[in-house]
């Protein structure tokens, strides 16, 4: 499973993390650690995400980009997660 870093600059409204958490269910990835901060003018915030999925990354990055408090998604780091199988 490939685990991506996602980093997302969006206008601070009560609703945005929740949008972004949605399409990012809805997408089929997990979440495997999030980090939210609002910005130095206290009407962005920044939002980074790791992700995991079997799915290409750019299909979250695409409805990301759609949401209308979004100004800016971007992929830092890609990653292969070791998953270690017990008999």
């Amino acid at each position: 499973m490939m685990q991506h870093q996602v980093a997302v600059q969006a206008r601070f409204n009560p609703e945005t993390l929740e949008r972004v958490l949605r399409v990012v269910r809805h997408r089929g990835f997990q979440i495997c650690a999030m980090n939210m901060e609002t910005g130095s003018d206290a009407q962005n915030i920044n939002i980074e995400l790791t992700v995991a999925s079997l799915r290409p990354v750019e299909l979250l990055f695409s409805q990301l980009s759609k949401l209308v408090d979004v100004a800016h998604v971007d992929i830092q780091q890609r990653t292969t997660s070791s998953q270690q199988i017990r008999a």
